[in-house]
C-alpha cells in the first residue's frame, strides 16, 4: 500500500508528472490545480491540463483561487490527510500552513540544475543565455522560493536548436521520471536532502511581454537565443516598413561581422531572409504576418513588396 498524496500542478509540464504517479499505483487524494482561464480569440473557459487528466482519472479536484488565507482549500487539505504533497508547476506560493500540514512535507519537481534558475521560468532562462546542459531537480519545499534542500536531480543536454518549448516536453517526462524514483526512498526516510549551496544561486524572472521586440544590435547568437528561449510565448517579433510580424526560427549566419547597420537586409534566400545584427548575421527562416498563417522566409517574401535588400528591419 502506498502513501497517501495530494497533486499541486497546472500546466502541461504537470501532467506526465501526475499520470506518473498514477501509473505506479499511488494514492492520489485530490489534485489541486488552477481555475479555468479564458483562452484564445473567442476567450473560452478552459479547464487546465491537470484538472483535464485528474477528472478522467476520476480524482477530487480542487481550484481554489488562492491558497493563502483559505480557510476552506486548507480543510480540505486536512481532510484528505496526505504523508506528503507533490507541487509541479502549480502556479501559486505555498502558504506555511500547507508546506507543514502533511507528515513528509512537500516535494516540488522543478526544471532546471538548482540552485541555478530559482524561479519562475527556468526552462526559457536556459535558452535564452545559450546553455548546453539543465536538468531537473526534485526538492523539499520550505518557505523561500525554491531554497528547499535538494532530492534528486537529472541532466540532460539541451540541443543547439532545441527551443523553449520543444525542452519543456523533454523535461517534463524526465521530472516525471525522477519523481517516481524519488518518493519510495524519501517517503521511506532514507533519501537524505542536500542543502542549497545559496552563493551559486541564480534566478530566472517570470518572461514579460515587452521582451518579444527583438533588438538588431543584440549580436547574432543572442537573438538567436530569442527566438528559440521565447517561444512559444511571449514569441519574437520585429517589424517591416511598419507592419509588424513574428520570428518563428532563425539560426545565426556565418561570421562575426556585420557588414551593415543592425537591422539592414543583406540578402533574401532560398534559407531565409540574411540580416545584420550587432555582431554578425541572423538567418530568418519563418515568419508569420498578421491574419496569414505561419510560412518559411522564402515563401513570405513572394508575396512582400515592401521587401528588399537594404530595408531595415525594426525601424
Amino acid at each position: 500500500m502506498t502513501a497517501p498524496l495530494v497533486f499541486m500542478g497546472t500546466p502541461e509540464f504537470a501532467v506526465p508528472s501526475l499520470q506518473a504517479l498514477l501509473d505506479a499505483g499511488y494514492d492520489v487524494r485530490g489534485v489541486f490545480t488552477q481555475p479555468d482561464r479564458p483562452v484564445g480569440r473567442g476567450q473560452k473557459l478552459t479547464a487546465p491540463p491537470v484538472k483535464v487528466l485528474a477528472l478522467e482519472a476520476g480524482l477530487p479536484v480542487f481550484q481554489p483561487t488562492r491558497l493563502r488565507g483559505d480557510e476552506a482549500a486548507l480543510e480540505t487539505l486536512r481532510r484528505l490527510s496526505p504523508a506528503a504533497i507533490v507541487v509541479v508547476a502549480y502556479g501559486q506560493i505555498l502558504p506555511e500552513s500547507v508546506l507543514s500540514l502533511p507528515s513528509r512535507g512537500c516535494v516540488n519537481v522543478h526544471a532546471s540544475l538548482l540552485p541555478r534558475y530559482r524561479g519562475a521560468a527556468p526552462i526559457q532562462w536556459a535558452v535564452l543565455n545559450g546553455d548546453e546542459t539543465t536538468g531537473v531537480t526534485t526538492m523539499q519545499m520550505e518557505k523561500g522560493l525554491d531554497t528547499g534542500p535538494m532530492l534528486l536531480e537529472r541532466e540532460t543536454a539541451i540541443a543547439p536548436d532545441e527551443t523553449a518549448d520543444a525542452l519543456a516536453h523533454r523535461l517534463s517526462r524526465i521530472g516525471a521520471e525522477l519523481l517516481v524514483e524519488t518518493l519510495p526512498p524519501y517517503l521511506s526516510g532514507d533519501l537524505v536532502p542536500t542543502p542549497q549551496d545559496d552563493a551559486l544561486a541564480s534566478y530566472a524572472p517570470m518572461l514579460r511581454k515587452e521582451m518579444a521586440t527583438l533588438d538588431w544590435t543584440m549580436p547574432a547568437r543572442t537573438l538567436f537565443n530569442r527566438v528559440r528561449g521565447l517561444a512559444p510565448w511571449p514569441g519574437t517579433t520585429s517589424t517591416l516598413a511598419g507592419e509588424a510580424f513574428k520570428v518563428l526560427s532563425s539560426r545565426p549566419g556565418p561570421g562575426d561581422e556585420a557588414p551593415r547597420a543592425p537591422g539592414t537586409l543583406l540578402a533574401i534566400e532560398g534559407d531565409g531572409w540574411h540580416v545584420a545584427t550587432g555582431a554578425g548575421t541572423l538567418v530568418i527562416e519563418r515568419v508569420q504576418f498578421p491574419g496569414k498563417k505561419p510560412q518559411t522566409a522564402a515563401e513570405a517574401a513572394r508575396g512582400l513588396r515592401s521587401l528588399a535588400v537594404g530595408a531595415v528591419l525594426g525601424s
